[in-house]
């Protein structure tokens, strides 16, 4: 089985999943998974695990995201976007790129998000966007979500583009529509490209095509998802104990989460409280180290 990750350039018009089924095909195997899910109408890095990768999807350190996003003041649509109807028109006020570089500031650090309806957030087992598309409105409980910074690029109005940065579980077209508001007005996003998630940025990233004509040259290591994890180095026995699922102690082991490594083999993650490694999450099993005596 080919295990490893891809970072996939999504192109607009294309679910998340429907890239998971193109890398399926592309390298031929059934396990795969996604990692932060963009709109059907976004583009850009979209992480693909496969393989035993995809045992490490909880681990990828994803949760900090970056936008390039155009937005288009005095309308406001159903799904947020300029694909949905429009619900709303109002006047755009007269302002300046400074005033409104200024208004943005409002909403760094921690903010409260409403989700919108059009969203994959599920309630009482169904996603949101589905009670939607029936017209059925749910009501939804507002979430604490970090922007780290976001940053004029352009402005001509009614039309600007932000740079964002921000915590996993921010809804771009919520902060929009927020920004909108704050100005006395609403707004509606154009276009939105994902430039980073994690340690993967958009620089990187490949196009399903030409990940089709070189699949093997772009397959990124497993362990790509946990290169930020501090290491632990264990001796062959201890290798051996430990992918078993046996507890074990290695004084002066600080508390921490750790990738397991035996050699230049990397095993899985494991945990350590007080001195003791526990494991977590075992990929590549050590097999029991031979007994000098045996050969005697």
């Amino acid at each position: 089985m080919t295990d490893g990750i891809i970072n996939v350039f999504k192109p607009p018009g294309l679910t998340s999943h429907d890239v998971v089924n193109r890398i399926r095909r592309i390298y031929g195997t059934r396990k795969a998974g996604h990692s932060g899910t963009l709109d059907p109408d976004a583009a850009g890095v979209l992480p693909v695990f496969i393989g035993n990768a995809t045992r490490l999807l909880e681990y990828a350190a994803t949760d900090r995201k970056r936008y390039r996003a155009e937005g288009l003041l005095g309308i406001r649509t159903e799904t947020g976007d300029v694909s949905g109807k429009v619900l709303e028109r109002k006047p755009v006020p007269d302002i300046s790129a400074e005033a409104f570089a200024a208004c943005l500031t409002g909403f760094l650090g921690t903010i409260m998000q409403v989700p919108p309806m059009y969203s994959a957030i599920k309630v009482k087992g169904k996603k949101l966007y589905e009670y939607a598309r029936q017209g059925i409105a749910v009501e939804r409980v507002a979430r604490p979500v970090e922007i780290f910074k976001l940053e004029l690029v352009s402005f001509r109005l009614p039309r600007f583009t932000l740079d964002v940065d921000c915590s996993k579980g921010t809804y771009i077209r919520t902060l929009l529509e927020d920004i909108g508001a704050s100005l006395g007005t609403c707004a509606t996003l154009e276009r939105l490209v994902r430039t980073r998630a994690g340690k993967f940025s958009a620089e990187d990233a490949h196009t399903l095509e030409e990940i089709a004509d070189r699949p093997e040259q772009i397959l990124l290591p497993m362990e790509t998802a946990i290169a930020e994890m501090q290491t632990l180095q264990v001796n062959e026995l201890q290798a051996f104990r430990i992918t078993s699922g046996v507890q074990t102690t290695l004084k002066g082991t600080l508390p921490g989460r750790y990738s397991l490594w035996y050699r230049e083999q990397f095993l899985g993650v494991v945990k350590v409280e007080d001195e003791i490694v526990k494991p977590e999450k075992i990929l590549f099993p050590i097999a029991r180290p031979k007994d000098p005596a045996e050969g005697q």
